[in-house]
């Protein structure tokens, strides 16, 4: 028998979570795994707060405790996440996990939080206390460590409404469905007048934390094209320095290679 609490509120819910020591419970799609039967889970897959999509001047603003078939269905959410979240797992996966699970697990394979650090989104944490809003990259310390603080949930995603339209993304796994991530690439590139405007990377999987370099990215932008294509070569060597995977299951230089090649094909579908 897992014992819990479930709040009916966000209120609710940050009143537990000041007082109790507990453990954010959504879809639970990886707790239910090995559930620890001492454990005082705060299930949240009642708290509507959570569950909302909208959208204001400058973010859409997606509710932590959404699934992903909810991302999938929704006229807000950008192409570039429903992209990452169809390829998560199976249907009935993605009808009980939920967007926040995925980032607060700190995992930099997360298919969700990739897309994430690449629109540089940021992240509204929320307790009895008060609030605070901090972009995706100061929220991942290492792996599956974040700065989320004992009395916090996460509430919601604020991810730009804008530039996000000419995206590239790929997963790379060891089969077409059901994989985990060998290594995952968004890539974001925006022109304007002849120029780019806008350049945007990250790749998961292959290091602690998801990879965003926006001081690389910078070399690209206020390019032309044709400027943009004598510069390409410095801009890989320069990622070639940058990415330093991780040994694991996959070898490093295998990791590193798929990089490369990603981050290639990127630019060569940008006309670069």
């Amino acid at each position: 028998m897992v014992n819990g609490y479930h709040p009916a509120s966000l209120q609710e819910a940050l009143a537990i979570r000041a007082q109790e020591t507990v453990t954010p419970y959504a879809g639970g799609t990886d707790l239910m795994i090995q559930p620890d039967e001492k454990a005082r889970y705060l299930f949240l897959n009642k708290v509507s707060e959570l569950k909302r999509i909208t959208e204001d001047g400058e973010y859409i603003r997606l509710g932590a405790g959404c699934t992903f078939t909810d991302i999938q269905e929704s006229e807000l959410a950008p192409a570039i996440l429903k992209a990452a979240v169809s390829q998560i797992a199976a249907p009935a996966i993605r009808n009980l996990g939920t967007v926040g699970g995925n980032i607060c697990n700190g995992s930099p394979k997360a298919d969700s939080a990739l897309i994430f650090w690449a629109t540089d989104s940021k992240l509204r944490l929320v307790s009895s206390r008060g609030e605070r809003v901090i972009p995706m990259s100061e929220f991942y310390l290492g792996r599956n460590k974040t700065s989320l603080q004992a009395e916090e949930l996460l509430a919601e995603i604020l991810q730009p409404k804008t530039g996000l339209s000419h995206y590239y993304y790929k997963k790379v796994g060891a089969r077409n469905a059901l994989a985990i991530s060998r290594v995952s690439f968004a890539g974001i590139l925006a022109a304007e007048g002849g120029r780019i405007i806008n350049c945007q990377t990250a790749f998961g999987a292959i290091s602690e934390v998801v990879i965003r370099r926006p001081d690389l990215d910078v070399m690209l932008i206020g390019k032309t094209i044709e400027e943009a294509k004598a510069s390409k070569e410095d801009y890989l060597r320069a990622y070639d320095q940058a990415i330093l995977p991780i040994r694991g299951r996959i070898s490093a230089d295998y990791r590193k290679a798929v990089c490369m090649n990603l981050l290639r094909d990127f630019l060569d579908n940008n006309g670069i």
